[in-house]
């Protein structure tokens, strides 16, 4: 009889105890222009010992640091000096999730297995051209839309001049397939609609474009002689390719670096422009150290030109948690606020994507250009960034000439 009403006790408080837990992954939405775009979080730990993170495709973008006491979650993302606050209750979390001085409401339950596909889903896997978009860069008219697709299951990724959206993923139901993504920094919604003449109609929210885009494959796109994509590697140049690219700014212990020091002289120099806010630039950074420590030896330096918000050229605190995370040992300069680009740069001519890296041989003179950065989420067009950035790096390795500057 004691070792049954025991039972019961444990059975009737049993929901209490596991609504105090967060461990688990939990379906949520945050609203964006008055969208709702749906995404996963996934929880672990309690108390003073709480972890969460993102999912952008199969990448995570992990907490810093966080709490969970008495139903109320604080959690820390300090790559991007954003922070998620909200309350637990009845298996029910809301609040806040604010970056850049913005706060983004957050709600999101429990998982549950998703309903099965009804229908058989249509082939959209490979590469898509989108037509008619409404960008802020000056000559882009179209973008590139990777998609991998298994069943009724899909994920993929729009890539524009300066990057892409990060992973998409979803399923195909009710005629259409519906794909979402949050990581933290990037937003979006996509809903594809397959068209009977082999097009698809999309309609986007939350990211640099909303509303309706039409979807063609680059060989439809080529015999109507619509736009195409930009050309990441002729989207910027300098004004005057006989001067050597300047740079003169200090580092975050407050030395100045030049680009006439003796470390650069007779070295090939990738010159980045960057910012730690910018998630495109996040993809980069976990490729430039990659390759600096594999030919720093034989000759390559990188130079991070870092242009930030006020407050973070003051503290920069952001940018030092992604030096840590990335394993960055190369110089990291504080080059000025973001709007003060094309001021402390005037040779960069047509510069407006981030990130931004300028190929400089070993005369000191700017050989190529590139604009932007994909992640992995691009598929085969992430790969062929990442070989053309390294052929171009050893390709100016092999060139002996040297000069001083």
């Amino acid at each position: 009889m004691k070792k049954t009403l025991l039972l019961a006790t444990v059975f009737a408080f049993a929901p209490a105890i596991w609504a105090e837990s967060l461990a688990g992954l939990w379906n949520a939405t945050i609203t964006v222009s008055g969208t709702e775009i749906p995404f996963k979080i996934e929880f672990a730990g309690d108390g003073s010992n709480v972890k969460g993170w993102f999912f952008n495709g199969d990448e995570h973008e992990n907490s810093t640091g966080g709490t969970f006491e008495n139903g109320s979650l604080v959690l820390h993302f300090d790559t991007y000096a954003s922070v998620l606050k909200a309350t637990v209750k009845d298996g029910v979390l809301d609040g806040e999730y604010s970056t850049r001085g913005t706060p983004i409401p957050i709600h999101a339950v429990r998982a549950v297995r998703q309903p099965v596909s009804n229908g058989k889903a249509p082939d959209i896997s490979g590469l898509w051209y989108l037509e008619g978009v409404k960008s802020s860069k000056h000559d882009e008219q179209a973008w590139r839309f990777f998609v991998r697709q298994k069943g009724a299951d899909v994920s993929g990724a729009i890539l524009r001049v300066d990057g892409d959206t990060g992973t998409l993923t979803g399923s195909y139901k009710d005629g259409k397939f519906v794909l979402s993504h949050f990581s933290g920094a990037r937003a979006a919604l996509l809903e594809i609609t397959p068209q009977n003449d082999g097009t698809l109609t999309i309609h986007l929210s939350g990211q640099h474009h909303e509303g309706a885009i039409t979807a063609v494959r680059p060989e439809q796109a080529r015999a109507k002689s619509l736009p195409e994509p930009v050309d990441a590697d002729q989207h910027t140049g300098v004004t005057d390719p006989t001067k050597p690219f300047a740079f003169s700014f200090k580092d975050l212990n407050g030395n100045l670096v030049s680009n006439t020091d003796e470390r650069f002289r007779g070295k090939v120099v990738l010159v980045n422009i960057t910012g730690s806010w910018c998630p495109n630039c996040h993809d980069e950074d976990e490729f430039l150290p990659v390759i600096y420590n594999k030919y720093h030896a034989r000759g390559l330096e990188i130079v991070a030109l870092n242009f930030e918000e006020p407050e973070q050229l003051a503290d920069p605190a952001r940018l030092k948690t992604l030096i840590k995370e990335y394993g960055i040992r190369y110089p990291v300069l504080l080059a000025g606020e973001t709007r003060s680009v094309k001021e402390k740069l005037p040779q960069a001519k047509d510069w407006d994507s981030w990130p931004t890296t300028f190929f400089v041989g070993r005369d000191g003179l700017v050989k190529a250009v590139h604009a932007g950065f994909p992640s992995p989420g691009s598929g085969d067009l992430y790969a062929k960034a990442k070989a053309e950035f390294i052929a171009e790096v050893e390709r100016l390795l092999a060139e002996n000439q040297t000069s001083s500057r």
